[in-house]
């Protein structure tokens, strides 16, 4: 039985990831680091304590990473600025949808905490969050659990009643590890054998996503709040 749903950021609500590479791969070229690829997609789900600390594990200790970092968010900043917010196609409706159903939502993603806000804020998802976890408020993000066990504590949850609609492998890694039940909608990184493996559920898109719960709630297999269930049993007499 489902009774929550988590979702990532990046890659799931937003398309920031794609935004991301760009301004890390023009950064890279302006400095002269060779090789960024490696570093930017295996960044992707990681915080910021831990991406320090794989990019100085990559290229080396001497790796300039507060600096990079720093041109990396201006690059970053001047795009949205001057493009918007991209929202992936279906968020809202499966947001929507999911706040009809009266399921518990929050959302769990390695962005710090202000960020995350500020991107709900100006897509005007603020209301369909009952938690919020940015990835400054564990010690290790993902792939470590800690950011989704967290979600689940606050929802009131067990991660076994609970889905995470992810994007990236070490998303998926951090959810199966929570106990949950890993959705996967491949965005930059698709998933090789080990990641399939710990799928509940692929789908190619969040209207997918939104196609798949219907059959759940269908079946049954969703969790109703007492409230629902009472005013749907009130509208039903003849």
């Amino acid at each position: 039985m489902i009774e929550a749903i988590v979702f990532d950021m990046d890659g799931i609500l937003f398309d920031t990831e794609r935004l991301s590479v760009e301004s890390w791969i023009e950064v890279a070229e302006r400095l002269g680091l060779p090789d960024i690829d490696k570093g930017v997609y295996g960044c992707i789900g990681l915080n910021r304590t831990d991406c320090r600390i794989f990019l100085k594990e990559t290229y080396g200790q001497d790796f300039p990473y507060d600096y990079f970092r720093e041109q990396t968010a201006a690059v970053f900043q001047r795009k949205m600025a001057k493009d918007g917010l991209p929202v992936m196609k279906g968020a809202g409706e499966l947001l929507a949808w999911l706040q009809e159903k009266g399921l518990k939502v929050a959302l769990a993603s390695s962005t710090s905490h202000k960020t995350v806000e500020s991107h709900l804020q100006q897509a005007g998802f603020t209301g369909f969050f009952q938690a919020v976890i940015g990835g400054d408020m564990v010690e290790h993000s993902k792939p470590q659990p800690d950011i989704y066990l967290k979600a689940c504590q606050l929802l009131d949850v067990e991660p076994g009643n609970a889905a995470a609609i992810e994007d990236s492998p070490n998303g998926i890694r951090s959810a199966y590890a929570a106990g949950m039940l890993p959705v996967m909608v491949p965005d930059l990184v698709k998933p090789d054998p080990e990641i399939e493996k710990m799928l509940y559920r692929k789908c190619d898109s969040l209207f997918a996503v939104l196609e798949f719960l219907e059959e759940k709630d269908k079946k049954g297999e969703l969790y109703q709040p007492p409230h629902l269930k009472r005013r749907l049993k009130a509208g039903s007499g003849g």
